[in-house]
């Protein structure tokens, strides 16, 4: 190999690095909704606005355990482990092999665990795990386009999961994920946040 030649793979090299580093959570995100359109729902992370407004009203200081459905490449993840009790566990489930890696492999922090599941399993998973219940739990996965009736299931597992006093929090482009959980949830407040691609409706589902 010529100098030439060697100096032209190295600048290809450095420009890979770093539009790893650059596209790197955006790829990943992107891949996972190519290859899993009806299970992520949006092409686009949520904004540090809807994730402030969504998490407002939890109780941290009585939050042992915060489990979160389908994270993502991670955008609710470090603003709840900044918010979290030094003992408190996240435990976050996907069906995305990609995305549990690349969690895994950059979130460094003993208090956080990935598990590459089914939110329709959270009972099982939080067990597993040591826990009777799940102070909080969060979703994003769009409830009217999941497969095989998964949409209900998922919202009967949840209400089971969490502790009386704790909340289903569901941020949706669509209304219609109210209607997934109105069955288990007698209270249930909501919002909207503009400031979002797409804007998206909030949901808190309390459990009495």
């Amino acid at each position: 190999m010529t100098s030439s030649t060697l100096a032209k793979a190295t600048v290809r090299d450095r420009i890979k690095a770093w539009a790893s580093r650059f596209f790197g959570p955006w790829g990943i995100f992107f891949k996972g909704f190519i290859k899993h359109p009806v299970m992520v729902g949006s092409i686009i992370p949520s904004s540090s606005k809807t994730v402030k407004k969504m998490l407002a009203p939890v109780d941290w200081d009585n939050t042992q355990l915060f489990v979160e459905y389908g994270p993502g490449i991670g955008t609710f993840c470090q603003p709840v482990l900044d918010r979290m009790r030094p003992d408190a566990t996240l435990l976050v489930i996907d069906l995305n092999e990609d995305f549990i890696d690349y969690l895994r492999r950059t979130i460094c922090d003993s208090r956080f665990i990935a598990v590459h599941g089914s939110a329709a399993d959270v009972n099982e998973i939080i067990s597993h795990f040591g826990f009777a219940h799940a102070d909080y739990i969060l979703s994003g996965l769009p409830f009217s386009t999941l497969p095989n009736n998964l949409g209900p299931v998922i919202a009967a597992e949840t209400a089971k999961a969490i502790r009386p006093g704790g909340a289903f929090l569901v941020y949706q482009f669509r209304a219609r994920a109210r209607d997934f959980m109105a069955p288990h949830f007698r209270k249930i407040d909501s919002g909207y946040e503009f400031w979002n691609i797409l804007p998206c409706h909030l949901f808190w589902g309390w459990k009495e």
